[in-house]
Formats: C-alpha cells, sequence, structure tokens
C-alpha cells in the first residue's frame, strides 16, 4: 500500500509544479520585465470582487484574501480590474455575481477609459470569460455573471489601438486581460516597469497570442501571486479580479 502511494506521489507532483509553473511567471519581452499569468478561460475560480460584507470596497489584496479564508477558500491570484473614482465606485459598467452596480459607458470621454474603442472583461452565465470591445457588447447586450469596463482596448480582432505610437513617450506601469484565439485561455499582464501603450499592446498581441485584449490600468497596477511571492502594495484599489480555490467555486 506505502508502495502504492508514493507512486501516486511521484505521478501527481511534477503535475501539481508544471500548473503552479505555468500560472505565473517573470518574462521579458522586448528587453522589458513583464509578469504574465494564465487561466483556462472557463475556470470556476475566475471572480470580480469590489465590496467586502462591511460595506467597504476591499481596496486591498490582504483584505481580500482574508475574507476568502474566512469563506474557506484560497486566493491564489489577484489583479486590479478597471478604474474607479476617488470613492473607489468603478467607471463604467461593473457587474458581480449577476448585479450590475455600474452602468455601460459608450461614448467617448476623458482619459484612457474614454480612448475608444475600449472594452469589457466579462464572465458569462456559463462561467467563459470573453474580452469584447464596448459596442459591439452593447449590441450582444449579454447576461453577465461578471463584467468590468475599461479602455482602451490594447488589442482589437488583431489590430493594435489606432491611437497607439511605437515611439510614445508615455511610459507607466501598465496591467491589462487578454484572451487566446480559440478562446480557451485568458492571460493577465502587468509590466515590470514603465512601458507606452504600444509595447504593452504588442506584448498580448505578438507574445502572448491575444487578438482582443483590454488595458486595466495604470501607475496603480498591483499583482497578488502567492506562487511568485507577490503581494504587491500600493494605493487603495477598486475592481479586484481573482482566482480563488474553494470546493464552493471550483465544483463543476
Amino acid at each position: 500500500m506505502r508502495t502504492w502511494s508514493i507512486f501516486l506521489l511521484l505521478i501527481l507532483l511534477p503535475a501539481c509544479r508544471e500548473e503552479t509553473v505555468q500560472a505565473c511567471e517573470a518574462i521579458r519581452f522586448e528587453d522589458q520585465p513583464f509578469t504574465v499569468c494564465q487561466f483556462a478561460a472557463d475556470d470556476p475560480g475566475l471572480a470580480l470582487f469590489h465590496t467586502h460584507s462591511d460595506g467597504a470596497p476591499f481596496a486591498d489584496f490582504d483584505r481580500l484574501a482574508d475574507a476568502v479564508t474566512v469563506d474557506g477558500g484560497d486566493l491564489v491570484f489577484a489583479m486590479n480590474a478597471g478604474m474607479y473614482h476617488e470613492d473607489r465606485r468603478p467607471v463604467g459598467l461593473y457587474v458581480e455575481d449577476g448585479q450590475q452596480s455600474a452602468r455601460l459607458i459608450s461614448n467617448a470621454g476623458p482619459g484612457n477609459f474614454g480612448l475608444l474603442p475600449n472594452g469589457v472583461f466579462w464572465v458569462d452565465t456559463e462561467g467563459h470569460a470573453h474580452v469584447t470591445e464596448t459596442l459591439a457588447y452593447e449590441a450582444l447586450s449579454p447576461g453577465a455573471r461578471f463584467a468590468t469596463q475599461s479602455g482602451p482596448m490594447l488589442v482589437i480582432d488583431g489590430a493594435l489601438h489606432p491611437a497607439f505610437n511605437p515611439g510614445g513617450t508615455s511610459r507607466k506601469r501598465r496591467n491589462g486581460v487578454g484572451l487566446s484565439a480559440d478562446g480557451d485561455t485568458l492571460w493577465f499582464a502587468i509590466s515590470d516597469a514603465p512601458v507606452n501603450f504600444d509595447t504593452f499592446a504588442r506584448l498580448f498581441r505578438d507574445r502572448l497570442g491575444t487578438p482582443d485584449a483590454l488595458y486595466l490600468d495604470g501607475v496603480v497596477s498591483r499583482l497578488y501571486a502567492p506562487s511568485l511571492g507577490r503581494d504587491d502594495g500600493g494605493t487603495d484599489m477598486g475592481p479586484i479580479v481573482a482566482i480563488v480555490r474553494s470546493p464552493a467555486r471550483n465544483a463543476r
């Protein structure tokens, strides 16, 4: 029996190590440092979080991790997930567990959010993630389990946002999300040094192979990835995207 148990461990442990390595890793693209994380687009642990049960925004990763632990889960990944007002309310559409708390904004406006085309990162009622340009999302009018609107789109149908310039001088830490061409793999990325929009967009299109990708934010960009020892601190956040492992969320 003991021999059989050891045999099973030898089979399972490499698979566990492979999953851990593949989830998040530090890479270089055009000699710039990035951290990228990949998950299945239908990962049952994928969720958006904004408000704690006490009525205040989670605001940071540790507060969210504590709440997840209290509920019997484990926070394995998190990232800021969209722009927000001074009081941490989301800018643009926000849906959490099927409840919409902020409306879709389809017109142009100030700042990066209003640099059209912008888009929506959302999870449908079947649990599959999507990255969709705002007007296309509006026309589709889907029932969403989770949704956060941000902007600009980084990549739209394989093309970079038309406003991006390879020589752009605005360099910031940035984070975003993209979906693989087959729709099966979700990629999150954060720049670990200031980069311009063009470089960040090409990371998604040319290195990660995502024909559609959405900018989530810059400057305040933060990552929670325990597998890499990352628990970035900084300014209080608004919406947070996370992967949670728990019996309730991960039961298929």
